[in-house]
Parts: structure tokens; C-alpha cells; sequence
């Protein structure tokens, strides 16, 4: 018998591999009690095998009524609680307390091992579940003790079924049944060979299903698994037992939660996501095999779940043993703010097992009283870390910490994280030396101490969470591997992309309709002379002053105003928020009062909040948040949830951390870069009920700059080479050219220094005040070569002492002479050189204009960054003066384009060049059917000829256009963008797809229901998946010729000409689009007529039954179709391949016609092919 690829054959292999391989019990739907929902028989052996005492003593088996209540009592604890909790903790029945599971054994317990034995794992095939319908039944349900943990649906793609007919056939069930009930199961998992979709709460049409799969490239979906399906992870893995049971007693979870506004209480069900399971699990792993002293990084991308996955590795963490005694004695989690400090503290509390677990330090007394009461998590902010810790000082040098650090981007700078490993590492507070000899080895002997509490602490694991992982995060914590240049790289532990969590949905793609604007600005000298400026800061200063102008926060507050009525407000059900981000707080109260006079002037619903920090001088007066809004700062993230409030003004604020889903909008008036582009944008990529899309306008970044900012996150971040240690050396030798120290000072300087009980400060001044008259008397540019040096090895030296194996005593007292210098140094800079600038000219004129929508397109690869660099020095620019006018000149041409006389005249020319060159019939012809160089030479041609023209007018468009070369070049390509957009615009399937969607949908209502044929919608992606898909040579050049044809016929422009062209290529080729369904469906070409020949149209319908019988059928529903098709027929037969000569007011129903005809073809072709799209 051949092998048998049907959705049974799945169930077999699932059930098989659990009853075979895992020794699950196989039982029949008849176990399952309906009533009661879960199955009886089995939880009553579990309790008898195991409580045998309980049992007999309670008599709860003894009789019908006795049997009936204790199972009223468990259906009634599994509603309330749920089975993960009833598991968990058992059911207290009368006086008594029955253990409905035994747990996994902790290690070397062979009486936990035995007891563990007794679980009884059962899984039922086509089980029925429900009480009135004995009909409806599940594919697969697992229970353990007779309780239900787990229902799958499963589907086949050899059978045209797949992961998204199980969830709608889940979201089709009631609900009410007991099985599928909330909390009543963990986990409804829907699945075919290819995918895997997890559901923790069915609610009928709003249950959300989210993806279970292990990822691949870094992307969603599953990798290819040799050695059988691509699922096969979840039965052969997942669903092990002691696999579940691990999940069912570290990860599952039932959360009540309060909703602050309206009191009310909601249950979330938590079970683990692929990813979240994995790196727990390989962190745990890895953790108690290896040594304490271990680093991991974490590269988990938002909407990862990075809260749960840490909340589990500290609960696990807490409860690792080796050598019998507990493997840390606290962990210390540590935040960058207090938002995610407050969002943990939540979020551990919600899973806690014990309220004496938990704790939060913010003071030293705090962590020492949690250490001593036995606090094993321990929660701060990294800003308080450091300092705490010291206070506790060489008290913890026999214990041993995990340090969890979330957001580790952000908490690692080189002072910090060496304050942290000093102090956890127990090394000797040097603060306190009053008993310390200044002989020379006793200094030495304390510094090498200090220097070895400097290196990543011996006694603690570091477990560092990240999105965006910059290189020292990456040297600091990553995985060195050797590279082929014989270079240490460093990579992330784990990784969860930006890539994969976009394409699983867990997060949105905020690059996906980004808008940027341009401005255009117009400055006047007023004095009469022309006094001289620096340009380079002339051009900054100017910049600044022209985008602080009323007049150019009003036009761009109108432009937001207008586009989020128009565009943004109704989205997410009405209840979408926009956020604007400025440059400074100035701006912001700039814009906030400007948006709120333009809501008041169109009588608007909504207002603004303004959000920056501290207090500001604004015009004379004291300005803060609490003044502004009207309401205390703490309470702007809940006021903004909350109507009329749909604009958030910030500065500096709320641009990292922030989790706001309704926010959809982002206006930014600021320059980003790097990092900071990637945190203030995903401010808008959390999802939620009704959010779809977002929306990115841009006044200032443009694309390039941002796809750069981004590139690097988008899949796994890889430092190319370590810090090269030499620099320090080469750092010393530019800083000690300048000679601004001896030998002899910086020894003497760091005995007084380390002996500072005997010497003090009034010591140590006059050393520094020396060195620094030294550095004054350098010329400007060894002053800054050398300060720059210094900063350099500063900075360098406080990473590289974390991490270096061994230290040397010569950088840590030149360190710990620099690092006191650097602060009596003076601040170098150029001087200001445009004093008198902004009162020498006047504003004139500010033009906004938008540039087109764009998706960004990240490459689908890894990316590599440099390590830190430890030199910035590179010279200093000689001092460019230039008179006013030129200045002004220059910067009119770099922001203004260009002064005309009469703008509008020049606007109205501009669109009578572009409408009379795209009427030109050899440029259409060129740009429909000749190569892009070919057609772009003639769209300029024809824009200079155009031109030419206009000399005998004399035009200001005219002779700008032949005397600026810049204004040409700028003119003849947006006209060649116009041409080509309005002629033969770039193919866009999905506006393509709208398009045919509105113009068939009344042709096919009668049929797409869904039960007889499939749904409009699928009609059109089955077309576009055989236009598109690859087939053999003979068929291969269709693609092209009906995508540039449908593209042109719905996208463009047209003529009567092109109508024909059109037309004849559609119904010429629809048998070649029938011999390509032919092919995809069968495998094979389709064969020659019986004299040998090809076949022709009529040939090929008879391969089509139910396109053939259009042209004789009576059934009046197929009337409109059956006129279609002979309207083609009379056009096309076997001895004629060329159109005939049609009216030019029948063509447009024609194309209709002959469209119609390719869409009913790919409907009743639809069940074949859906594997297709």
C-alpha cells in the first residue's frame, strides 16, 4: 500500500510517537465525561494509587452520591481556578486536601521519582466533547490524572487544509463547552506539518492565536527537519512528559489583573511562546553545567515577552541546587528605568509563588534587610545598583548572584558595570585607607586589589536582555568565537529578530508607510555692509533660527493636525494617539500651544499634552508639565489613554520604555540617529485589537538615514573584533608626547592618593593645578588632540578593566591621575564667530513640501559592528569666514530652492510641462515598450523640447531651466517620475488586487460564498499565484506580459491605442494562461491535439469542463459569464490568433470581459490550486 498523506495519518504519527516513545495511555472518547469535562475514570486511579488513605478515610468513592460531589468539587475548582493552579496546588474537598498531580522529583529523590511515575498521561483521538451536539468532536486532547491540559486541531496540506482552517474551525466552537472553556484547558494548540498556532482563551471569532514556531533565518516559520515533519518539535519535544510538566509547573500561568480605571478583574492565561521556552531552558542549561562567572546576551526583540522570559529564568534561577545547597543566594535584577523597574516588580509579583520572594532595593538598609530576610529576587534601577551595593561592601564575597539586566544597551557604561563586579566580588572598600603605610608595596598591593574588583565578578552569573545590542554590550556580554581573520568576534546567546517578531505579528513594521517632508527657507540681509561670519557655524546657527520661526512650527503643526483627522484618528476603532517629538523643550511648548489653537480653530474633540522634565524658562516665565496639562506629571500616561487627549508633545520624554499600543502616529521634528532612531520609533510598533498599520511623518531624517539606523537590529547583531588593548598603550604614548606629567608626579600623586588618611586633597590640588598649567600652555590644536587622547583612554580604560584577565598598575595610576585632571581642564571648542549674525538678516518666506510615501526595506541579513572606538581626534578645522551675502547665498541654495517671482506661475507651468510631455505618443510608447535609458532620454527630450518652445515668451521657468543646470536636473527628473507613474507606473499587486476587488466583486457575489466556490478575496490571490508562479520555458514569458498589461490597464493612463494593445494581449493569451493552470495542476504540459498540433483556445477549454459548458449553459446565474465568454470566443478560434477590430466605446467592456474570464477560470481552478498562494 502505498503511504497514506491524509490529515488521519497526521493524527497517527502524533499519537503514536506520544503512546510509543513517551508511554502516554491511549484512551477512546467514552473516558471523557461530558458534564463534567475531564475524564473520571483516570483521576480516580491517580488518587487511589497515590492517597490511598485520603481516599478510604473521605469516602469519596464509596458511593454514587459521595463520587458525584467530589466530582462537582473538581469541575467546580477547575472553572474557578483553572487546571494549571488545580494541578499545582490539588483540591481541598470537605476536611481534606487530594494532590491531583505529583511533580517533577527534585534531583536524587527516588521517592519523588516513583511518585512522579504515578502521573497517568492519557491521550483520546476525536474526542466529543460537547454535552448536546454528540457529532462535534477534537482531533487530539491530552490530560494528565483524567484532567484536560492541551487540545489540538491538526491539519493537512496534502488535503488542502492547514493551520489557519484548525483556528477558525477552534474559533467556530462554543465556547461554553467545559473543555474549551477559559483557564479549563492551558493551551489549544492548531497545527499542520508546516506551522504551529497556540490559543490560551477561546472566545469564538476573537480568539487570538499566536505563532508556536521555532523561527527560521531569523524570520518566522519553521527550519527543514531531517529526520521527519517540521512540527514534530511540539509531540517530540513540547509534549514530552517531562517536558509538560516542566512547562505546567514553571511557566503556565493565571493572571487576575485589576484594570485601574474601571475596577474590574480579567484573567490572563500565560503559556510560552517557542522562543521564550528555548532560552529559558538552554540559559538553566548552560547555567548548571558551567562554573559561576558565566555572561549571556540575550538579543530578544520587542514583543518578544522579554518580562515573561525574565520573570522564569529568576523564578528557576532561585531554585537551582549543586552539591546540595542553592546555586545563588539572590537575584539581583536590574533595570534602566523606573517605568520597566515598576513594570518587573508587576509582573513578578503576578507569578510569584510567595509573597516573601520578592523584593525591591532602593537603598543600601533595603538590600541588606532583603538579604537577611531571605529576599532571593532583588529588583533596582542600574543608576542605584553600584551605589547600593557599595554600602554592603565586602559582605557578599561568599555569596554567589545571578545579576539579570534588562535593557543591558543602556546599563553597562565602564564606571557602573566596574563599581557593580567590584563590590559583588567582595574586593575591599579603598575608600577607607586611614590604616594603610604609603610604602610602595602596600600602594601597589591596595591597587592591584581595587584593580582585580574592577574585572567581571568571579561570584555572579550575568544574564544581559536586549533589543539592540551596541559593541560593548556585545564585548561585555556576548559569546566569542574565533573568525577565519583570526579576529575574537562576539554574538548573542539567543536571538529573537526584529525580522521574525514582524512577521509573526508580535510586533508592527514601523517602516512600512514612512513620509518624510522637506523644508524650504528664504533669508534677507538688511544691513547695509557686509560683515564677515565663520560659514560652517554661520549655516548651523541659521538653520536653527528659521526652524524656531513661528511661521515654521505653524505650517508644520498644521500639517500634523490635518493628517491625523484625515488619516489617523479613526484608526484602531477611534481611539488612535499620535506622538510628536521635538528637538528641545522650547519647541515642544512651541508645538503645544500651536496644536492646541489649531484643534480650538477646527472646533476639535481632541487635545494635546506636552511631557518634558524639570522646570523651563519660557518667555520670562517658569513653565513645567503640572502647569501646562493641568494635571500632575505622573499621571500623563494614564490621562493620555483617556479622551480628548490624542496628542503627546515630548522632549526627550517617554522616547525609550514607553508601551503606549494606541499609540499609531509618530510626527518627528528632531534628528535621529543610531540607536535613538530605532528606540523612538518603536514606540509605535506594540499591537493591539484594531491596530494594523502605522504611520511615520518625518520633517527632518530621511530614508537612508533611518534603513541605516535600523539595519543593524533587524536580525542578529555580530561585534567583528574585540577591543584592541594596544590602543591604551598608543593613547599614553599621544597624551605623554605633551609632557603635561613625570614619571616621578604620577607616582608620587597616587601614594599621596591611596594614603589619603595620611596627604588629604590640600596634597593632591597643587600636583593637578601643575599639570594643568602645562596643559595651557599648548598651542589650540595639541589642546585638543591631547584632551580628546585623554577622554579616549578614559573611557577605554574603565570598559577594558572589566574585562581584561589582568591589569596593569601603570594604567590604573595614570587613570587615576587623568580621571581628577580632566575635570581642571578647560572646555575647548571653536569660538563663537557670528556674534551680530541673526540681527543682520531677516526671515523672508518657509516652505513645507512632502516627498512620497515609502515602505523601507531591510536586507535580510546579519549585521556586523565595529568594536568601541578608542580614539575621536581628528584635527581642528581652520575657521572658514565669509561675508554675509555669500552666506547668505549659499544657504539659500542649500535650504531655499529658488526665489521666484511669481511662484504660483511657475507651479501652474511646471504641470502644463509634465501633462503635455506625458500626452507625447513616442514617449508613452518608449516608457510602455522600449528599455528605462531609452525611455528616460526621451522624456528629457521632450521636456527640453517643450522649453524651447517657451522662448518666445520669455518665461521665468524658461531661463531658469537653461541657466541652472541644478533646477534642470531637478525639473526633467520629477517629470520623468510623473511620466512614468501616470504611463507605466512600478507594479503594486496589492493596490492591483484592490482595484480588481472593486471592479468584479458585484460579477462574483453570486458565487464566492465560501461553500460553493472560495471567497472573492482568494479568487484574486489564486490568480496572482498563477501569473506569478515559475513554470517551464515555453510559458514563462506570460508573467510578465499580463503583470505590465493589468498594471498599466488599472494603474495608468490610457489611450484608444493602448485599450487594443491591451486587449489583444489579454484574449491572445488567456489559452497560454490555461495550458500554465494545466501544467501547475497536472505536473506535466498540456498534450497536442490528435493531429499533433498545439492546442489552440478551443483545444485548450475542453481541459476545463466547467469553462467549456459557458458557452451552451441556460442557467441564468451564469448568464453574465456565459456572454463574457463569447464575447472572447468571437474574437479568438482556432484559425484566427488576432484581436478584431472593436468600437472604441465597447472597450472597456471587452477588457471587462476579458478579465472577468481569467478571474472565473482561477475560481473554478481555486480547490486545485490553493497551494499556490
Amino acid at each position: 500500500m502505498p503511504t497514506s498523506m491524509n490529515e488521519k495519518s497526521f493524527e497517527d504519527l502524533l499519537v503514536a510517537h506520544l503512546v510509543e516513545q513517551n508511554g502516554y495511555e491511549a484512551g477512546t472518547s467514552k473516558d471523557y465525561a461530558p458534564e463534567y469535562g475531564f475524564d473520571p475514570t483516570r483521576l480516580e486511579a491517580f488518587l487511589r494509587s497515590t492517597q490511598p488513605d485520603t481516599v478510604e478515610k473521605s469516602r469519596i468513592f464509596a458511593s454514587d452520591a459521595g463520587r458525584r460531589k467530589f466530582l462537582e468539587r473538581v469541575n467546580d475548582e477547575l472553572s474557578k481556578r483553572g487546571v494549571v493552579d488545580v494541578l499545582r496546588n490539588g483540591v481541598k474537598h470537605l476536611s481534606n486536601t487530594f494532590d491531583l498531580y505529583a511533580p517533577l522529583p527534585s534531583a536524587l529523590s527516588e521517592r519523588g521519582e516513583a511518585l512522579y511515575r504515578q502521573n497517568r498521561f492519557s491521550v483520546i483521538r476525536q474526542l466529543h466533547y460537547a454535552r448536546a451536539n454528540a457529532t462535534l468532536s477534537l482531533d487530539v486532547a491530552l490530560f494528565i490524572n483524567g484532567l484536560p491540559v492541551i487540545t489540538l486541531e491538526l491539519k493537512n496540506r496534502y488535503t488542502n487544509q492547514e493551520t489557519a482552517d484548525a483556528i477558525a474551525q477552534y474559533r467556530s466552537r462554543d465556547a461554553r463547552e467545559l473543555i474549551l472553556a477559559p483557564k479549563r484547558c492551558a493551551v489549544h494548540f492548531a497545527a499542520d506539518e508546516e506551522s504551529v498556532y497556540m490559543c490560551t482563551k477561546l472566545c469564538g471569532r476573537d480568539s487570538w492565536f499566536l505563532p508556536f514556531n521555532k523561527g527560521v533565518d531569523g524570520g518566522a516559520g519553521n527550519p527543514i527537519n531531517p529526520h521527519g515533519l517540521k512540527t514534530a518539535y511540539l509531540w517530540e519535544d513540547v509534549l514530552r512528559k517531562e517536558s509538560l510538566s516542566d512547562i505546567l509547573e514553571h511557566y503556565a500561568q493565571v493572571i487576575v489583573e485589576k484594570d485601574d480605571a474601571t475596577s474590574r478583574k480579567h484573567c490572563r492565561i500565560i503559556w510560552p511562546r517557542w522562543h521564550q521556552l528555548e532560552v529559558v531552558r538552554r540559559l538553566l542549561r548552560q547555567t548548571s553545567q558551567e562554573a559561576v562567572g558565566r555572561r549571556f546576551l540575550i538579543q530578544h526583540s520587542a514583543g518578544s515577552g522579554k518580562s515573561n522570559s525574565i520573570t522564569w529564568l529568576a523564578y528557576q534561577l532561585v531554585e537551582l541546587i549543586r552539591d546540595g545547597r542553592l546555586l545563588f543566594d539572590s537575584i539581583l535584577l536590574v533595570t534602566d528605568r523606573v517605568n520597566l523597574d515598576k513594570q518587573l516588580r508587576n509582573n513578578l509579583r503576578a507569578f510569584t509563588h510567595s509573597d516573601h520572594i520578592v523584593g525591591a532595593a532602593t537603598t543600601s538598609g533595603e538590600l541588606r534587610r532583603h538579604l537577611e530576610n531571605g529576599k532571593k529576587i532583588i529588583i533596582t534601577t542600574i543608576h542605584k545598583f553600584s551605589f547600593i551595593l557599595s554600602d554592603v561592601g565586602g559582605e557578599l564575597s561568599d555569596k554567589c548572584f545571578a545579576v539579570i539586566i534588562d535593557e543591558a544597551h543602556s546599563s553597562q557604561s565602564g564606571k557602573m558595570s566596574a563599581n557593580a563586579n567590584r563590590v559583588l566580588s567582595g574586593s575591599p572598600d579603598t575608600s577607607d585607607t586611614s590604616d594603610t603605610s604609603d610604602g610602595e608595596d602596600e600602594i601597589n598591593s591596595l591597587i592591584e586589589r581595587y584593580m582585580a574588583g574592577r574585572r567581571m565578578a568571579s561570584n555572579a552569573n550575568f544574564y544581559a536582555f536586549t533589543a539592540t545590542p551596541k559593541n560593548k554590550t556585545l564585548e561585555t556580554f556576548g559569546e566569542p568565537f574565533s573568525r577565519p581573520d583570526g579576529e575574537t568576534g562576539h554574538r548573542p546567546f539567543h536571538v529573537y529578530s526584529m525580522k521574525q517578531a514582524i512577521e509573526e505579528g508580535f510586533i508592527l513594521d514601523v517602516l512600512r508607510s514612512y513620509t518624510t517632508y522637506s523644508s524650504y527657507y528664504l533669508i534677507r540681509k538688511k544691513v547695509a555692509d557686509d560683515p564677515e561670519f565663520e560659514r560652517t557655524q554661520a549655516i548651523r546657527k541659521l538653520h536653527r533660527f528659521v526652524e524656531s520661526r513661528p511661521e515654521t512650527v505653524e505650517q508644520k503643526a498644521r500639517v500634523m493636525v490635518e493628517h491625523f483627522h484625515q488619516s489617523v484618528a479613526h484608526r484602531i476603532g477611534g481611539r488612535a494617539r499620535c506622538m510628536i517629538c521635538t528637538i528641545g523643550i522650547e519647541r515642544a511648548i512651541d508645538y503645544y500651544h500651536a496644536i492646541n489653537r489649531l484643534l480650538g480653530e477646527r472646533e476639535s474633540p481632541y487635545k494635546a499634552i506636552v511631557a518634558f522634565s524639570g522646570e523651563f524658562d519660557y518667555h520670562g516665565a517658569k513653565l513645567d508639565e503640572a502647569r501646562l496639562n493641568g494635571f500632575a506629571s505622573a499621571m500623563i500616561e494614564k490621562t493620555f489613554r483617556q479622551d480628548p487627549y490624542r496628542f503627546l508633545i515630548v522632549a526627550d520624554k517617554f522616547q525609550t520604555g514607553y508601551d503606549e499600543p494606541l499609540l499609531h502616529t509618530m510626527y518627528v521634528d528632531k534628528p535621529l540617529h543610531g540607536l535613538q532612531t530605532v528606540q523612538t520609533l518603536s514606540r509605535l510598533n506594540r499591537t493591539c485589537s484594531g491596530k494594523e498599520d502605522t504611520f511615520v511623518l518625518d520633517f527632518v531624517n530621511d530614508y537612508d538615514e533611518v534603513e541605516e539606523s535600523f539595519q543593524p537590529f533587524y536580525k542578529s547583531t555580530i561585534l567583528s573584533r574585540e577591543t584592541d588593548p594596544n590602543k591604551l598603550n598608543d593613547l599614553l604614548a599621544t597624551i605623554e608626547g605633551y609632557r603635561i606629567y613625570t614619571p616621578q608626579e604620577v607616582e608620587h600623586f597616587n601614594t599621596l592618593f591611596w594614603g589619603k588618611g595620611k596627604a588629604g586633597r590640600k596634597a593632591l590640588e597643587p600636583l593637578l593645578d601643575t599639570m594643568a598649567a602645562r596643559f595651557l600652555a599648548l598651542d589650540d590644536e595639541s589642546r585638543v588632540e591631547c584632551k580628546s587622547a585623554i577622554k579616549s583612554f578614559i573611557r577605554s580604560y574603565e570598559f577594558l578593566s572589566t574585562l581584561l584577565p589582568e591589569g596593569s598598575l601603570e594604567w590604573e595610576k595614570k587613570e587615576t591621575v587623568l580621571a581628577l585632571l580632566i575635570h581642571k581642564l578647560p572646555k575647548l571648542g571653536m569660538d563663537d564667530l557670528t556674534r551680530g549674525l541673526l540681527e543682520a538678516i531677516d526671515f523672508d518666506r518657509y516652505r513645507l513640501v512632502k516627498n512620497e510615501e515609502r515602505n523601507i526595506h531591510l536586507q535580510n541579513a546579519d549585521t556586523e559592528i565595529e568594536p568601541v572606538p578608542t580614539s575621536t581626534f581628528v584635527g581642528i578645522a581652520e575657521p572658514d569666514m565669509q561675508h554675509l551675502s555669500e552666506i547668505e547665498r549659499k544657504f539659500n541654495e542649500a535650504f531655499g530652492s529658488i526665489d521666484w517671482r511669481d511662484e504660483q506661475l511657475a507651479r501652474k507651468q511646471t504641470d502644463q510641462i509634465i501633462e503635455q510631455t506625458v500626452q507625447s505618443d513616442t514617449l508613452r510608447n518608449a516608457m510602455l515598450y522600449g528599455d528605462a535609458d531609452t525611455a528616460n532620454q526621451e522624456c528629457d527630450e521632450t521636456v527640453r523640447n517643450l522649453m524651447v518652445d517657451m522662448m518666445d515668451t520669455n518665461t521665468e521657468l524658461m531661463s531658469t531651466y537653461f541657466k541652472r543646470g541644478d533646477f534642470s536636473e531637478l525639473l526633467n527628473n520629477m517629470v520623468r517620475e510623473k511620466a512614468w507613474e501616470m504611463i507605466n507606473p512600478e507594479y503594486d499587486e496589492a493596490d492591483l488586487k484592490q482595484r480588481l476587488s472593486e471592479e468584479f466583486r458585484k460579477d462574483f457575489a453570486d458565487f464566492c460564498d465560501g461553500v460553493h466556490f472560495v471567497e472573492f478575496g482568494e479568487v484574486l490571490s489564486i490568480f496572482f499565484g498563477i501569473v506569478n508562479a515559475e513554470t517551464i520555458p515555453d510559458l514563462q514569458g506570460l508573467r510578465t506580459i499580463l503583470r505590465r498589461t493589468l498594471n498599466c490597464l488599472y494603474r495608468a493612463q490610457h489611450r484608444d491605442e493602448d485599450f487594443r494593445t491591451w486587449y489583444a494581449e489579454l484574449v491572445s493569451r488567456f489559452e497560454a494562461f490555461l495550458k500554465k493552470i494545466y501544467w501547475l495542476r497536472e505536473g506535466v504540459k498540456m498534450p497536442p491535439c490528435d493531429n499533433g498540433r498545439e492546442p489552440a483556445l478551443l483545444d485548450a477549454v475542453k481541459h476545463f469542463p466547467r469553462v467549456a459548458e459557458l458557452y451552451t449553459t441556460r442557467n441564468p446565474k451564469y448568464e453574465r459569464f456565459r456572454g463574457y465568454y463569447r464575447n472572447v470566443y468571437q474574437w479568438r478560434n482556432n484559425e484566427n490568433h488576432a484581436a478584431a477590430e472593436i468600437p472604441a466605446d465597447l472597450l472597456p467592456t471587452a477588457l471587462h470581459a476579458a478579465v472577468a474570464l481569467y478571474l472565473y477560470t482561477s475560481m473554478v481552478s481555486a480547490n486545485e490550486l490553493k497551494d499556490i498562494t
